[in-house]
């Protein structure tokens, strides 16, 4: 298993649902980045890179996509469905996120800020960097 779906406790009553993440606990790192995907095509895949450093947590936090990650010679696929499970994904593990519901929005937090050097844009190098 490359990664695991983490299900977080709902919290809630009669006033609606709440579910808390807070870092160091249910993300497994300090978070320094939030950004969400969202009005993506059902057809379109999002994603398709690895991190050299970078780790991030993946919550579909309204509708659904599936998450493909690849460390090189295992690939599994997830699906993010409901909004109290979150998937992390490691530095130099392939992601890319697919099949999105129209109305999923995907929230990813990372442990670093954006560097544009820390990105692994293609498969062939990817797999010359895990193969080192």
């Amino acid at each position: 298993m490359i990664s695991e779906v983490k299900e977080f406790k709902i919290l809630g009553d009669h006033r609606g649902q709440l579910v808390a993440l807070e870092a160091n606990r249910q993300i497994p790192f300090e978070v320094k980045r939030v950004f969400y995907i969202y009005g993506t095509q059902p057809e379109i895949s999002r994603g398709n890179h690895s991190h050299y450093k970078t780790k991030q947590f993946l919550v579909a936090v309204h509708g659904s996509c599936k998450v493909t990650l690849d460390d090189g010679v295992d690939k599994e696929v997830y699906d993010l469905d409901r909004p109290n499970l979150g998937l992390f994904q490691d530095a130099l593990i392939w992601g890319s996120m697919h099949d999105f519901s129209p109305d999923c929005v995907l929230m990813v937090l990372a442990n670093d800020y954006y560097d544009d050097k820390d990105y692994i844009r293609t498969y062939d190098e990817f797999l010359q960097e895990v193969n080192r």
